[in-house]
């Protein structure tokens, strides 16, 4: 299975896609060594946005996962602002879109907080330490509370070294 977060993430940028990396990715990006399979993004819930969002979706190849694929899915900008939460598989691999993740109130707040991070040629807005452990802990899965844990020692460390 095809898993290339950095291909996925330029489309987004390349379609003017306003969003903020959460998730696994996020928390690798800060230096944590937890393993994930998936690109996890918080988007800003703007129509233009929105028009965007389902363009460089529709640019990845992107299918609602766990749906068959003879249920009907119109990808465009008014789909996206009727729902919240959607998960795709793409041809890059899984990425999955939230207006508002468990714990926060959405884009804006998350964005206001975000570090940008170089990914080697572009940048990109990474949720806070701080924020994805809100976020982990409002979503209370058990492999979310094991990452809670996970993030807050690596903020320790971070904030020893006085990179926080």
């Amino acid at each position: 299975m095809t898993y290339e977060p950095i291909s996925a993430l330029r489309v987004l940028l390349d379609h003017g896609v306003r969003f903020v990396v959460i998730g696994g990715v996020a928390a690798q990006a800060h230096g944590s060594p937890i393993v994930t399979q998936d690109l996890d993004i918080c988007y800003e819930r703007t129509q233009g946005n929105m028009d965007g969002l389902a363009e460089a979706l529709r640019s990845l190849g992107a299918r609602l996962r766990g749906v068959d694929d003879d249920v009907p899915f119109l990808l465009d900008g008014k789909t996206i602002a009727a729902g919240d939460h959607f998960t795709f598989t793409t041809d890059v691999g899984a990425l999955d879109c939230m207006a508002t993740p468990s714990g926060s109130s959405g884009y804006a707040q998350l964005r206001e907080n975000a570090v940008l991070v170089d990914l080697g040629g572009f940048e990109v807005a990474v949720a806070s330490i701080d924020d994805l452990i809100t976020m982990k802990r409002a979503a209370g899965r058990p492999k979310d509370l094991i990452m809670v844990e996970n993030l807050g020692a690596l903020r320790e460390e971070l904030e020893e070294r006085g990179e926080l």
